[in-house]
């Protein structure tokens, strides 16, 4: 799976059409908070969900970041994966 990245997002497109996607911004100077996890009914169950928190969480933690989450999905990630 292909992720397009952005500052602020990455996400997958199938012919021109947002598929799934990770939004987040920049809480303060050392935080980035996820907000927002979108998958189409079409790769519901596959996994892409996660693989989407994970390389965020990751890359943002690469960059020196601390990464919270306000999205249900990508908290309940978060506690599940890091312990958070």
């Amino acid at each position: 799976m292909i992720f397009i990245k952005e500052e602020d997002r990455m996400f997958i497109e199938d012919h021109d059409k947002i598929v799934a996607e990770i939004k987040y911004k920049k809480k303060n100077k050392t935080t980035y908070d996820i907000y927002s996890t979108y998958v189409s009914d079409s790769l519901r169950g596959q996994g892409i969900g996660a693989m989407l928190v994970e390389t965020a969480v990751t890359e943002l933690e690469k960059k020196g970041y601390s990464v919270v989450a306000s999205c249900s999905y990508a908290k309940k990630w978060l506690e599940e994966n890091r312990g958070e």
